[in-house]
C-alpha cells in the first residue's frame, strides 16, 4: 500500500487534491481511498489530506503516520508544521515553490534522501497561469504523477474531467500537463546526472 499526505491551507485545494488522486488511480484499476483532516475550518488555516493506493481492499481509516510521500502545497507550513512527520526515509517530497531545498533550509533533511525523490514545483505560478487563481492542487497532484510514477498523467486528466468542467476543466488540464513535463524533465536530469 502506498500512502499519501498531503499539507496546504484551507482555500488551496488540500481536500480536493487528494479526492483527485485516488479518482486517478482507480481510474488505473487501482483501490483508492482519500479523506481530510482539518480543525478550524476557515481559509488560510492549516488542512492535511490523506490518500491511500492499493492493489487489494483498503480496510485502514486511520490518518497516515508514517507517509511514503508528502505534498506541501504552501512553504511557510514549514515553519508552522512538522509536514516532514514519520516520513520514510526513502520517501518523496514535493514541496510547490520555486526556491530550493536549500534555500528553504532543508539541506540536512535532503541530505541521505534519494535525490529523485525530492522535488520543487511552481505550482502556484502555474496554476495563475492556466487557471488565473493562486490554487496549487492539480499542479502538484499531476507533478506527484511524474515524480513517482504511481499513476498516468492520462489518469490525472480523466479525474479533472470527473470534477470540472468547461474552461475550468481545460484550464486545470493544461496546468496539469505543464507541471508533469516540468517534473519529468527534472527527475530526467537527476537521474542523468546520478
Amino acid at each position: 500500500m502506498f500512502e499519501l499526505r498531503i499539507h496546504g491551507r484551507g482555500g488551496q485545494g488540500v481536500v480536493t487534491a487528494a479526492e483527485m488522486f485516488s479518482v486517478a488511480a482507480f481510474a488505473e484499476g487501482r483501490n483508492a481511498q482519500a479523506f481530510p483532516s482539518f480543525g478550524s475550518e476557515r481559509t488560510g488555516a492549516p488542512v492535511v489530506s490523506f490518500c491511500r493506493i492499493a492493489d487489494k481492499a483498503i480496510r485502514l481509516r486511520e490518518p497516515v503516520m508514517e507517509p511514503d510521500a508528502v505534498i506541501i502545497q504552501d512553504a511557510t507550513l514549514l515553519h508552522q508544521v512538522d509536514v516532514f512527520a514519520g516520513l520514510k526515509k526513502d520517501g518523496y517530497i514535493l514541496l510547490n515553490t520555486s526556491r530550493s531545498f536549500e534555500q528553504l533550509g532543508l539541506s540536512d533533511l535532503a541530505s541521505g534522501r534519494p535525490p529523485e525523490r525530492l522535488c520543487i514545483l511552481p505550482a502556484t505560478e502555474i496554476a495563475l497561469k492556466h487557471i488565473g487563481r493562486p490554487i496549487p492542487n492539480v499542479p502538484l497532484i499531476a507533478g506527484f504523477a511524474a515524480l513517482s510514477g504511481l499513476v498516468r498523467l492520462e489518469s490525472v486528466i480523466k479525474a479533472i474531467g470527473e470534477k470540472f468542467h468547461g474552461k475550468v476543466a481545460e484550464g486545470n488540464i493544461a496546468a496539469a500537463s505543464e507541471a508533469y513535463n516540468l517534473v519529468r524533465a527534472r527527475t530526467t536530469e537527476k537521474t542523468q546526472l546520478a
